[in-house]
């Protein structure tokens, strides 16, 4: 779920999170730095720890979990995480939060009903993750679920007409080549694997999850930029239709053997270490971006690749060749690359194409009244934002 943080918090911030950027900028306070590289940091390490605490647990001599009770567990842990922190915004008031809820979800259902298509593909994602970690080594997923980025900036350029840099598809090319020469030394036996491990089911599982993740990533920022509702409601909402959702692929999947066994088959520490790091994950990208930039959380992705990496040379005696070098070399560069920010010519190219309201005001003619408040709530209830919102939001 870290394209729904890092798609929602910034939209869900509604638009006073316009005014309040443009307050005084580049004057953050101590405080709000230090959020932002414990936030880094805190990210680095569950992206990290993710990715190896899930290979650990599905390569373990034993009983082995079923994957999809331990999706359901983290959308349910998700979801009474999200009502917990509304509760709080509600400062414990049981009745205000129970007819905030029975608005948004049961008065406003069209909106709420939006939310079941990335909720869908979210869910089919996570379950993905399980299969592809089951068959590929670490660092060999971790290198090659970077290709979401690829599949985002696809989905973007065609859903939200955005644009893209020279050094953005630049950047994109480079990651291609890195994960394919990464995938090329995996198709290579870059050294001896499990005998249940089929490295192909793992290629494909992981690239169908870099395509769900874009598009649902692309698609819920698209959903929250034109409602007013806040993250936390948003991820709330898909908490309920991930957890239905979640159930009924449990059912179709693995049904009989969960009615057999129980639910909690299976379940060791470390896998309810892997389904709260889940959930955390999930609420987690919503932190980073509130305070991070993009710069920073793609150097906390380049340096999640690396831990895991080294990680996985000590745990599970990955063997790191140049060919692997070389492509999450190229990986690395590339996802710091994409994220660099664009040039001050560019920047202005695309507020002047962002429409009427940054065109410059005649001479001679008074100024137009600024909205208020509550007009700037109206405007961000319509269907989807203006593109200057966007734009000046940071999308």
């Amino acid at each position: 779920m870290a394209a729904v943080g890092s798609g929602g918090s910034t939209a869900a911030a509604g638009p006073g999170a316009v005014s309040a950027g443009a307050l005084e900028p580049g004057t953050a306070s101590a405080a709000h730095r230090r959020l932002k590289y414990i936030s880094l940091a805190v990210l680095v390490v569950q992206n990290a720890s993710l990715i190896l605490s899930i290979r650990y647990a599905r390569t373990l001599p034993g009983d082995r979990f079923f994957a999809t009770t331990a999706v359901v567990m983290a959308e349910v842990l998700k979801g009474l995480t999200c009502l917990l922190l509304l509760f709080a915004q509600k400062r414990g008031n049981v009745k205000h939060l129970a007819l905030f809820l029975h608005e948004a979800v049961l008065v406003r259902y069209v909106d709420t009903l939006k939310l079941a298509v990335p909720s869908l593909i979210y869910t089919l994602q996570n379950n993905l993750q399980y299969v592809a970690i089951s068959n590929l080594p670490a660092a060999t997923f971790q290198v090659t679920y970077q290709l979401k980025i690829l599949t985002t900036a696809l989905f973007s350029v065609l859903m939200l007409n955005r644009s893209l840099s020279r050094l953005q598809w630049a950047s994109l090319l480079l990651l291609f080549m890195g994960v394919a020469i990464v995938q090329a030394q995996q198709a290579g036996g870059g050294g001896p694997r499990p005998l249940d491990q089929n490295p192909g089911a793992g290629l494909v599982a992981v690239v169908a999850s870099c395509l769900s993740s874009g598009f649902a990533g692309v698609y819920f920022e698209k959903i929250l930029k034109g409602s007013s509702g806040s993250v936390w409601l948003r991820n709330l909402q898909l908490g309920l239709f991930g957890t239905a959702l979640g159930l009924v692929g449990l059912w179709w999947a693995e049904g009989t053997a969960v009615a057999r066994r129980g639910f909690f088959f299976g379940y060791t520490p470390a896998v309810w270490g892997v389904v709260l790091n889940q959930a955390f994950g999930g609420l987690l990208v919503a932190v980073v971006v509130k305070y991070a930039d993009n710069i920073l959380k793609g150097f906390a992705t380049s340096l999640s690749i690396v831990l895991s990496t080294v990680a996985s040379i000590r745990l599970f005696g990955f063997h790191v060749d140049p060919l692997f070098a070389l492509g999450a070399g190229l990986v690395i560069g590339a996802v710091y690359l994409y994220s660099l920010p664009r040039g001050a010519a560019k920047a202005t190219t695309s507020a002047s194409a962002s429409g009427p309201c940054t065109h410059q005001q005649p001479p001679g003619q008074p100024p137009p009244p600024k909205l208020s408040s509550s007009h700037r709530g109206d405007l961000s209830s319509e269907p989807f934002l203006p593109k200057l919102l966007t734009k000046v939001k940071g999308s």
